[in-house]
């Protein structure tokens, strides 16, 4: 309510919007997974709680507040974040109730939203530009807000403003159970104190560079020249100039619900090298769960197809525990492709699918991976978001990608 106060004035109070200007929502559910525990098991309310791998080996994908407090947080090995906190209650996690529950909040947001995005499994851009001439957007967003919370049970923050990136700071700085408007004109003086860590997309490595460079606060980063960060940090630089000014002109992107993601190759020639064939599943695997993790989504089931030379086609499934790791996924589809291919004749075609997918921004088979993998994974997507999928590829795919054009489209089913 406090946050509320603050930020109410003339244009609140008469449930204006933005005259000439975009109008979006950023909602962002609290702790997620850990609110889906403690609905599950009041118990746990009030407690430092981590959800994650248990061994040492495993991390940390989400804790509670009160965790926070000892300075865990997300992404955390386990063994430190144990160390941090002895008394920490751990559980692995349930994908397929956080799913449930992320389903039935976009179920809500669909009925009431005329535009919304979901760009994770518990956040959503809704565009309400123009819904001032019924209504305030802010009062609209802080009704929705409220309807979600009381047939949820789960508590969520909100922010409003004029752009995407605005709004889903104030979000962060609303954070937990609250809602904050930005109005326009006011975007520099909201975003100016607030440390740099708070932009989006400023990770830790970015972050530390421009500390060195003396620049902690966001109104130092927005009072550079663009030229200087352009020369520092190459196109990055002009996108972190922008972001520092509160300037995001990305829209809001309709929300379809993809059932399944799948790529296939028909060979120029029959073949019947078994190196090749899996040589191009694996570099089929690479492209797709890069794509799995760009729309942060998990997968639990994989197949493989195949078509010998005289079009007789096969195909093979198997369930599996939520993931989107590269390394799980190729050990599953070259089992699957052993076992298919039993009948030693020429291969027309070879084929990958994954589906039954959900949102997440967490491998849950990674919990039980060592931190120096996950950091690999990290570091891997970072490159090919800078330089494109191709940047970085494994060596046992360097000969398919040299000598065989892949099929670059993605099937959603």
């Amino acid at each position: 309510m406090l946050n509320i106060l603050v930020n109410m004035g003339v244009e609140a109070a008469s449930g204006l919007c933005y005259p000439d200007h975009r109008a979006i929502i950023h909602m962002d559910l609290d702790a997620f997974f850990v609110s889906v525990e403690c609905l599950r098991d009041s118990r746990l309310k009030g407690k430092p709680l981590i959800i994650g791998g248990a061994g040492d080996r495993g991390v940390v994908a989400s804790c509670s507040y009160e965790a926070r407090h000892f300075g865990i947080h997300s992404a955390m090995p386990m063994r430190l974040a144990r160390q941090l906190c002895p008394d920490a209650i751990v559980i692995s996690g349930d994908m397929d109730a956080y799913s449930g529950y992320s389903r039935m909040i976009t179920e809500i947001i669909r009925e009431e939203a005329p535009l919304f995005e979901k760009s994770s499994i518990d956040e959503f851009y809704i565009d309400v530009t123009g819904m001032d001439r019924f209504f305030g957007c802010f009062q609209w967003g802080s009704e929705l807000r409220q309807k979600i919370i009381r047939e949820s049970g789960l508590t969520l923050s909100m922010g409003l403003s004029v752009n995407k990136l605005v709004s889903k700071v104030a979000t962060g700085e609303s954070k937990p159970n609250g809602q904050r408007q930005i109005f326009h004109g006011h975007e520099k003086e909201f975003l100016d104190p607030l440390p740099i860590r708070k932009i989006p997309m400023i990770g830790e490595k970015t972050s530390q560079f421009l500390m060195d460079m003396g620049i902690s606060r966001v109104k130092t980063l927005r009072m550079m020249p663009m030229e200087m960060l352009q020369a520092a940090f190459g196109k990055n630089g002009i996108t972190l100039w922008k972001k520092a000014n509160g300037e995001d002109e990305s829209p809001v992107v309709p929300y379809q619900e993809r059932k399944s993601i799948s790529t296939e190759m028909t060979f120029e020639s029959d073949s019947i090298d078994i190196r090749m064939m899996k040589s191009v599943i694996t570099a089929m695997i690479e492209k797709i769960t890069f794509q799995l993790r760009k729309e942060h989504k998990l997968t639990s089931c994989i197949a493989v197809k195949l078509r010998y030379s005289d079009f007789e086609t096969v195909s093979m499934q198997r369930r599996i525990g939520y993931t989107s790791s590269d390394k799980t996924l190729i050990k599953h589809a070259l089992e699957l492709f052993d076992r298919l291919y039993s009948r030693r004749v020429l291969i027309r075609l070879v084929g990958v699918r994954l589906s039954g997918l959900v949102h997440g921004y967490y491998q849950i088979d990674l919990f039980e991976d060592t931190d120096e993998d996950i950091r690999l994974h990290e570091a891997m997507d970072g490159m090919k978001m800078k330089y494109g999928p191709k940047a970085i590829i494994r060596a046992v795919t360097l000969d398919t990608n040299d000598r065989l054009r892949m099929n670059n489209n993605l099937f959603k089913g």
